[in-house]
């Protein structure tokens, strides 16, 4: 399995495995927008939005988040608060060139994107999710827990992408401790999701096989925002932004940005 697992990240283009930013032009340079991958995943997922919204003269950063980019078995020894923390701190920097700043994320970017929100709310112009996720039906933290004493890797589906010979460059494998970790601090998260009251935008795939559209629902209910907008996905499984309706996608976010920045 490692060789597959390797396999995957190794094929990734030259530098798109590692923290990758690019600083804005023209009137949008002063505005911010970091891009979050999702768990197993890698920042090749969110490169092209990330690319597209420099085009339109943003300043952008695309972290890689820990135990990700390199071997399944190192997510397994990453503790939770180890990815928002990794997140804040991009966003920090963000910071210190842009005064109006934005997060997106994709599925546990998106939960990770979520807990970073509700301690961020006052500073944040907006998010922009992508199938986020919020919680795994029927598998809680102590099962997880309990599973990872006995299996340290478990088979995943992995890009779970419609167009064919597309590639997220992630793990072909779900390590068990790291999804313990993972549940951890999405539940942590859904508790903090009255706290966000900016604006956000979600995007949800119809046919989704990572996970159940039980996300967004509890995600959208449990927001505080007023301005809160969901977008159905009908050409897309779960890695939407590297699929058929990418370029929905892009422009959707772009509209969305600049309905909340001013010049």
């Amino acid at each position: 399995m490692c060789t597959l697992v390797c396999m995957a990240v190794e094929t990734a283009p030259a530098g798109w495995m590692q923290d990758w930013s690019a600083s804005g032009t023209g009137k949008n340079s002063h505005i911010g927008i970091l891009l979050v991958h999702g768990f197993t995943g890698a920042p090749p997922s969110m490169r092209p939005w990330a690319e597209f919204l420099h085009s339109k003269g943003y300043s952008v950063r695309v972290p890689l988040l820990p135990g990700h980019g390199t071997k399944p078995h190192d997510l397994n020894l990453v503790k939770w608060q180890q990815w928002p923390a990794k997140v804040q701190s991009e966003l920090d920097e963000l910071f210190k060139t842009c005064d109006q700043v934005f997060i997106c994320g994709l599925s546990m970017g998106g939960g990770t994107t979520l807990f970073v929100a509700a301690d961020n709310n006052d500073r944040l112009n907006g998010i922009i999710l992508v199938n986020p996720m919020i919680h795994v039906p029927f598998i809680s933290a102590p099962v997880a827990y309990l599973l990872s004493r006995f299996q340290k890797l478990r088979t995943s589906v992995g890009n779970d992408i419609k167009r064919p010979g597309i590639t997220e460059h992630g793990y072909d494998a779900l390590p068990t401790r790291g999804i313990h970790q993972l549940l951890v601090m999405l539940k942590i998260t859904r508790k903090k999701l009255n706290q966000i009251t900016i604006p956000v935008q979600l995007f949800h795939s119809v046919e989704d096989h990572t996970l159940p559209v039980s996300n967004t629902e509890i995600i959208l209910k449990g927001l505080a925002s007023t301005n809160k907008t969901r977008i159905e996905l009908v050409n897309s499984y779960h890695v939407a932004t590297l699929d058929y309706d990418q370029e929905l996608i892009f422009q959707n976010s772009l509209t969305f940005i600049e309905s909340l920045t001013k010049q």
